[in-house]
C-alpha cells in the first residue's frame, strides 16, 4: 500500500523544522513617520457559494503612506502583500512587523505607497491562492476582488504597472501563481521563500494518516489535525474539489489505501514548475521579478529550479539565497529589500508605462 506525500506536507515539513525560530526585526528607523493603518472588510464576490462556507467578507489591512491624508491630489502604487499557510492577515503583520517596516522602509528611502495585506485563511487554514468550488475562487478574489476594491476606494494609480504582488510560503505559492496568469494585472512580482512548486509522487505508506484524514468529517475535526495533516486537507479542498463528495468536498491522493491518480494529476497540474511553461509571455511582461529563499530552508532548491526557468528563457530576474531559515529574516528583507524592490520597480505617476 502506498500513500501519497503531497505537496502540503513536503512543505509542513520544511515549516515545521522552523517553527519555533525566532523571526529577526530591523531596528526601528529614526524620524521614521507614521502610517495609518485602516482594517476593513472586502467582500468576495468569487467567494460566493463556497462549499466549505469560508467566510465572504475578508479582512484585510491597508497601510497608507504617510503624505495620504494630506497631499489629497497625489495617488499612489500599491503592493498587495498574500501571508502564508495556518495564519492570517494579521498574523501575517506580525511576522513582517508591520506598521514598523513600512515605515522604515519610507525612512530609508523608499517611495510611498500603499500596501495592502488580505486574509485568505480557510477552514483547513489555507486557500493556497486557488481556484476552487470547495474553498471560494481565492485566485479571482486577489487579483479581481481586493484590486477592485482597493481601486475604488483608494487614491491608488489604477494601472498594472503601479502594483505589485508579493508573498511568502504559501503565499509565495499564490504569487507565482496569480503572477504567471495575470500579468495584466500586476507590473512587478516578488516571490519569498515559496512552497508546493514541484509535482509529488507517491511517498511511503501511512495507513494511520490515511485514516485520520477519511476521519474528518466537520471543521472541528480538521482543527484537531497536526499540522501536516491539515495542509493536506487545504491542498486536496484547493486542487482536488468535488462538489459531489460530502461533507468535506475534496478528493484525497489516498483511498482506500491506494493512490488515486487522476488526483494525483489534477495537483501535478497545479504546480507552477509544471505550468510555468505556459505563461512565459505573459512572465516577459513584467518589469521586474525577484526571489529569494532562506540557505537552511529546503525550498531553495525548487526556488532555484523557477530562477533557471526564467534564464533558459531569457526573463530577466534577480534571485538571492541569503542566510536564514525559512521565517528567521522575513520582516528584514520586506523592509530592505522588498519594499525598496517595490520602490524601484513600480510606476509612481499616471504617465508611466
Amino acid at each position: 500500500m502506498k500513500i501519497l506525500r503531497s505537496g502540503a506536507v513536503a512543505f509542513g515539513l520544511c515549516l515545521l523544522g522552523v517553527a519555533q525560530v525566532k523571526t529577526e526585526v530591523p531596528p526601528v528607523e529614526p524620524n521614521a513617520k507614521a502610517v495609518t493603518v485602516e482594517k476593513i472588510k472586502i467582500h468576495g464576490e468569487s467567494l460566493e457559494g463556497n462549499l466549505e462556507g469560508n467566510a465572504v467578507d475578508r479582512d484585510v489591512l491597508v497601510y497608507l503612506p504617510p503624505s495620504y491624508a494630506k497631499d489629497k491630489k497625489r495617488r499612489y502604487p500599491v503592493v498587495y502583500a498574500l501571508h502564508g499557510y495556518s495564519i492570517g492577515a494579521e498574523q501575517w503583520s506580525g511576522e513582517i512587523h508591520t506598521p514598523q517596516t513600512i515605515e522604515g522602509a519610507f525612512a530609508k528611502g523608499a517611495q510611498e505607497m500603499i500596501v495592502v495585506l488580505p486574509d485568505s485563511k480557510t477552514v483547513h487554514n489555507g486557500s493556497m491562492y486557488s481556484s476552487s468550488v470547495t474553498t471560494g475562487d481565492f485566485e479571482r478574489y486577489i487579483w479581481h476582488d481586493v484590486v477592485a476594491y482597493i481601486d475604488a476606494h483608494y487614491r491608488t494609480i489604477p494601472k498594472r504597472t503601479s502594483r505589485g504582488l508579493v508573498g511568502h510560503s504559501m503565499g509565495g505559492y499564490g504569487a507565482s501563481r496569480i503572477g504567471m496568469r495575470h500579468s495584466d494585472v500586476f507590473g512587478s512580482l516578488y516571490i519569498m521563500s515559496p512552497c508546493c512548486m514541484s509535482p509529488r509522487g507517491a511517498g511511503p505508506a501511512n495507513p494511520a494518516m490515511e485514516k485520520a484524514l477519511e476521519a474528518v468529517k466537520t471543521p472541528a475535526d480538521s482543527a484537531t489535525l497536526p499540522f501536516m495533516l491539515r495542509a493536506q486537507l487545504a491542498t486536496a479542498a484547493a486542487w482536488s474539489p468535488n462538489p459531489k463528495n460530502p461533507p468535506l468536498y475534496l478528493d484525497l491522493p489516498v483511498k482506500d489505501g491506494a493512490t488515486q491518480p487522476d488526483v494525483l494529476a489534477r495537483w501535478t497540474a497545479n504546480a507552477p514548475l509544471a505550468f510555468v511553461h505556459q505563461y512565459i509571455g505573459n512572465l516577459k511582461q513584467y518589469r521586474a521579478i525577484s526571489m529569494d529563499v532562506g540557505d537552511k530552508d529546503g525550498l531553495k532548491v525548487d526556488a532555484g529550479k523557477l530562477h533557471e526557468i526564467l534564464n533558459n528563457y531569457g526573463i530577466a530576474n534577480t534571485f538571492e539565497i541569503y542566510p536564514g531559515t525559512h521565517t528567521s529574516a522575513v520582516a528584514v528583507r520586506f523592509q530592505n529589500w522588498v519594499m525598496p524592490f517595490f520602490s524601484k520597480n513600480l510606476c509612481a505617476s499616471g504617465g508611466c508605462q
